[in-house]
């Protein structure tokens, strides 16, 4: 039986680190045959450049799909249009919407607030073309008043099209397991991948 993962990367800050992550892309191919690699991608577009980059050598190079992170906060609509854009063109199945942090001194959060609205406006934009997949918190996200608001937040997440969900790391399995029966008494039933650090 083989179960799907996959292995996320953060864009290489030169070109030392770049042959370093195409070595280790092949490794894992080899080894774990993942589903896909998904690329970060700082708030606020910070390394924008560098994981389009990072992206576009994994999607071409490795023969394992990429999934890039796409964060909207600081981010305007056109701006977002923009790289869906040039990564449909890649042909870029799946994509990891997410809000982001704010960077530090950026006041601006640009057209969306929460990873909901950016979910929504991928499928206005792009209609079924990409895969979506959503940040998922058993622990409850940090900036969230309580669990029940969270689990709210995540489902209208659900709600404007997400397929499925990653999981931050956790470090409790009774955590887990609880968020999973909390969003099956709210019918929500996306895959819910629990995300591990090694």
């Amino acid at each position: 039986m083989h179960t799907p993962l996959s292995c996320e990367f953060f864009p290489p800050k030169s070109d030392e680190g770049a042959l370093k992550l195409r070595a280790v892309t092949e490794q894992l191919t080899s080894a774990l045959k993942p589903e896909y690699f998904s690329v970060t991608y700082g708030a606020g577009g910070s390394t924008q450049d560098r994981s389009f980059a990072t992206v576009q050598a994994i999607q071409t190079e490795s023969g394992v799909p990429a999934a890039p992170h796409l964060s909207c906060i600081g981010s305007t609509r056109a701006s977002i249009a923009a790289i869906l854009d040039q990564y449909r063109a890649l042909g870029i199945k799946r994509i990891v919407a997410l809000r982001g942090d704010l960077p530090s001194g950026m006041r601006d959060p640009g057209d969306f607030r929460f990873a909901s609205e950016l979910v929504a406006f991928i499928r206005e934009h792009s209609g079924d073309w990409f895969h979506i997949e959503v940040a998922a918190y058993p622990e409850f996200h940090p900036q969230s008043a309580n669990a029940r608001a969270d689990l709210l937040h995540f489902k209208q997440k659900v709600e404007a099209g997400a397929d499925g969900a990653i999981t931050q790391y956790f470090y409790s399995i009774e955590a887990y397991a609880r968020f999973l029966d909390d969003c099956e008494k709210l019918q929500v039933t996306i895959p819910i991948v629990p995300g591990i650090m090694p």
